[in-house]
């Protein structure tokens, strides 16, 4: 547009060469892939039993099964313990319907949680997500070493007057030396690999097994006896014993109601809600199988099925735990000392090692599953450099690197002795992961993708639905504020990364659920329901060069008015000479231009013989049910200099690649009007613009304070017929099309200040008031402010009749082609003088092509004087009604 008699798409935008560089992508991918494959092949991988169901049963276990059946049973009582162990599970299992589908719907990398909600929902969620999910995982190891080194303590280092086990000494420092021993322990473990770890947790999962059965067995085999209770806090009285009385109907009727009382270590009154949170920390360890993805033999088949397995038995376990101590012990046993079972078991020490056994893995699986997660981040280049030293591994593919960042800051977090509080931040950071899995698995199954077809199907969107519910609500009900926070703070890591970050090609989600909404939103757009009060203009701009149409470019994009936009081109040229579509290549090119010019506007390019063909093409093909192009701008056909506006002086040509430049010549003048003969016989609005190449938008919408001296932006309207000096009237449809794209100009942000001139074109001697008043009251109907000026044209009129002679009024043409060159350019002379100031821009009529196609170059010519250096002009055309005075 605007080019030197090349108003139209032409040749000379050339796209920089790409296929050596895809064919390099394309072997380096091959070259990482044998890489990966090799490497595997040198690993000892997990099998779903070891790799899954043991380290996601030992992490839902811990040290809840040992420590904390008594507080669920003794608050909260039987029928209510019950009623939460469904409702945490059944939050849980919509999780886990979520991480079986999106696990089983293609190959699983290292990284687990953080792998799967990454390709799902990209790379701004899933990095967030990733980071927490990796703090969490270290804090929650940091906890669960503090916790055995506590349980150690309290056992072999406290002074109490039923131990004779005081054998190590206590306080800060020890706890500390302790805790570090542990952590180098868990590290030692990791560090050697996969395949230790796993025959490390089988051991400890052979022992907590045991343990359990005998803790089964103590309650029918151990004889009902008087337990002594812990001490209280000085001063505090109570009952110093409790019994455990065996299966007793009493004793089950005593323990079928809540009884919310003081829990005796924190000195705080219990509820529903405290006792939910402490009983939901055993259900949060679902994942410890899905981080061993990477090291798994099927992470498509052992995940689901492993996950499943454990979260059955854990569930079946704590139930069967529930209702065997509300049978045998009463209420104040269970309310005064949580560690009872180690008093009933048939052999005391044997709790006390499950308890240890079940910490340490705990920890450990933390420790792992940090390593797994920061190494899968760091594979995907999220941070950039800052993680670079996470990628390296051994040679059968452990990534020592992360395991010593994950121990060391797990060793940071020991120093804070006590993490009460940072035990709920960590419970509510893996709900918080587990609510985002299940938003991947609802966004996946919205989206509709032909490719997400899961082999599990026992799931639905309202499951993943329940899913995110149960977290949120679990979150809050944990601690409201923590829970804000982490919201907060992952909102916060989404937006660094979605800036910081470089473009990932694994897809976003957005995109295929944008494409459904929005194909659903299209067919719902009925074009028979259509009507001129909700119309807009939707615009079809063929650019020849776009580096010399910047200025008309950004100049249509404010009069779309939230319409269409398409930026059209045409290359000439025939496929069947061809060995390629030429325009694959161009398209990003295109679409980095409108990025780069900031306007919201597609691009369409076809290829064909000749540039009215391509033309016909776009106005028969662009857009989709009700969004089509209704309106064709073409730049102006004449002999302007053609200027380069992409060139940056700060940066090298290279560095805009949006073609290159050329003003050569692709079509005639005869074609041209052919062109707008065309949209006109397809009821397409048609507007021509003329001296647009020197536009420049911010310069003309500069404020005053900006410029000394600058005066008031002025867009002037001529809405009449000038190549027909016969017809005055003002209220036909192009008129009112003109006033229609003004009016819309003006309610623009940045053109709202503009005042709209419209210029009355009047005979002298007659009243001026008549036609005046009759205008007033038209944009007075029309809701549009603008200024009137009556304009006498007498002379220009007699100049035009002067040269028609024996024509005369009556038999004047109706496509009026028969205007002298001297009417034209006087005409010309009349708008540059009206127009003081200088306007920013000019709407004129512009008349239809004449019927005889000989005439087309006359006509081309008449609208060349008309136009004579005004500035930048708009030369409109309106067939179709646009407006109305209906409410």
């Amino acid at each position: 547009a605007g080019g030197r008699k090349n108003g139209l798409p032409g040749a000379g935008f050339t796209m920089t060469e790409r296929t050596p560089l895809l064919h390099y992508r394309l072997s380096t991918s091959v070259n990482e892939s044998e890489l990966r494959a090799a490497q595997q092949k040198q690993q000892k991988k997990l099998s779903t039993f070891f790799g899954v169901v043991i380290p996601t049963l030992l992490s839902m276990f811990s040290v809840v099964v040992f420590l904390r059946i008594g507080l669920a049973v003794g608050q909260a009582g039987l029928y209510q313990a019950i009623a939460m162990y469904v409702v945490a599970y059944i939050i849980i299992c919509m999780t886990v319907l979520s991480v079986c589908a999106i696990s089983t719907n293609g190959a699983l990398d290292a990284g687990g949680a953080y792998y799967m909600i990454s390709r799902a929902l990209g790379p701004e969620f899933g990095g967030s997500i990733g980071i927490m999910f990796f703090l969490a995982n270290v804090c929650g190891s940091a906890l669960m070493v503090l916790g055995l080194v506590e349980a150690i303590l309290s056992t072999f280092g406290v002074p109490e007057a039923t131990s004779h086990y005081q054998v190590l000494p206590s306080g800060y420092w020890w706890s500390l030396l302790y805790g570090t021993g542990i952590a180098l322990l868990c590290l030692l473990v990791c560090l050697v690999g996969a395949h230790i770890y796993a025959k490390t947790t089988f051991l400890i999962f052979v022992i907590v097994i045991v343990v359990l059965i005998t803790v089964f067995i103590s309650f029918f085999a151990v004889h009902p006896q008087s337990i002594t209770l812990p001490d209280l806090k000085p001063n505090a009285t109570g009952p110093t014993t409790a019994n455990f009385t065996g299966f007793k109907l009493e004793t089950l009727l005593g323990n079928v109601w809540a009884d919310y009382t003081v829990d005796y270590t924190t000195q705080t009154t219990m509820t529903f809600a405290t006792v939910f949170a402490v009983m939901f920390n055993g259900c949060t360890g679902i994942m410890a199988g899905s981080n061993m993805s990477g090291d798994l033999k099927n992470p498509s088949y052992s995940i689901p099925r492993g996950t499943i397995t454990a979260v059955i038995f854990t569930f079946i376990v704590y139930i069967m735990l529930s209702v065997l101590v509300a049978c045998t012990c009463d209420r104040l046993l269970l309310q005064r000392d949580y560690s009872f079972l180690r008093d009933i078991n048939v052999w005391h020490p044997f709790v006390l090692i499950g308890v240890y056994s079940s910490t340490l893995s705990a920890a450990m699986s933390n420790l792992i599953g940090a390593s797994r997660v920061l190494y899968a981040m760091a594979k995907d280049d999220l941070f950039g450099k800052a993680l670079w030293l996470a990628k390296k591994t051994s040679r059968s593919g452990n990534p020592w690197v992360s395991v010593l960042i994950s121990w060391f800051l797990v060793q940071l977090v020991l120093f804070s002795g006590k993490l009460n509080t940072i035990a709920s931040i960590v419970t509510i950071f893996f709900l918080l992961v587990y609510a985002a899995v299940d938003l991947a698995c609802l966004a996946l199954e919205w989206a509709s993708a032909p490719n997400f077809r899961p082999t599990f199907r026992y799931f639905t969107w309202h499951t993943c639905i329940l899913g995110i519910i149960g977290c949120a609500i679990m979150m809050f009900l944990i601690n409201a504020i923590y829970a804000s926070a982490s919201i907060a703070f992952m909102l916060l890591l989404l937006l660094l990364i979605h800036y910081l970050s470089p473009t990932s090609s694994w897809g976003y989600i957005s995109q295929a659920l944008i494409f459904h909404q929005v194909r659903k939103y299209l067919l719902m757009l009925d074009v028979r329901k259509d009507h001129v009060k909700f119309w807009r203009p939707q615009i079809l701009l063929m650019v020849s060069n776009p580096r010399s149409s910047v200025g008309l470019i950004t100049f249509i994009n404010d009069i779309k008015k939230s319409g269409l936009y398409v930026l059209g081109h045409v290359q000439l040229g025939d496929l069947n000479t061809l060995p390629s579509d030429p325009l694959q290549a161009q398209y990003e090119s295109w679409l980095s231009l409108v990025d780069h010019l900031n306007i919201k506007a597609f691009v369409n390019l076809t290829l064909a013989d000749s540039v009215r063909h391509g033309v016909q093409h776009l106005l028969f093909i662009s857009g989709l049910g009700g969004m089509r192009p209704n309106t064709l701008v073409l730049g102006f056909y004449d002999d302007c200099l053609p200027k380069d506006k992409l060139i940056d002086p700060s940066m090298s040509s290279t560095q805009l690649d949006y073609g290159e430049f050329g003003d050569g010549k692709v079509l005639g003048s005869q074609e041209y009007v052919a062109i707008i003969a065309d949209a006109m016989k397809m009821l397409k609005n048609v507007v021509l613009a003329r001296y647009f190449n020197n536009f420049d938008r911010a310069q003309v919408l500069s404020p005053p304070s900006c410029t000394p001296g600058k005066r008031a932006v002025y867009v002037d309207v001529w809405p009449v017929n000038l190549l027909r000096p016969d017809s005055c009237s003002y209220v036909d449809t192009c008129c009112l099309f003109l006033l229609q794209l003004a009016c819309i100009l003006n309610m623009v942000r940045d053109w709202r200040k503009a005042t709209l001139r419209l210029f009355l074109c009047v005979e002298e001697g007659r009243s001026v008031r008549g036609p005046e008043e009759k205008l007033s009251q038209l944009l007075k109907e029309l809701r549009i402010k603008a200024q009137i000026h009556p304009v006498p044209w007498d002379q220009q009129v007699a100049l035009h009749w002067q040269r028609q002679g024996n024509w005369g009024k009556k038999h004047f043409p109706s496509n009026a082609t028969r205007v002298s060159d001297d009417y034209l350019s006087a005409v010309n002379k009349l708008i540059l003088d009206q127009s003081r100031p200088q306007p920013a821009v000019r709407f004129l009529y512009l008349p239809r092509p004449p019927a005889d196609t000989r005439r087309y170059t006359a006509y081309l010519r008449q609208l060349e004087l008309l136009t004579q250096d005004l500035g930048p002009t708009l030369l409109i055309h309106g067939v179709t009604p646009v407006i109305t005075t209906d409410l």
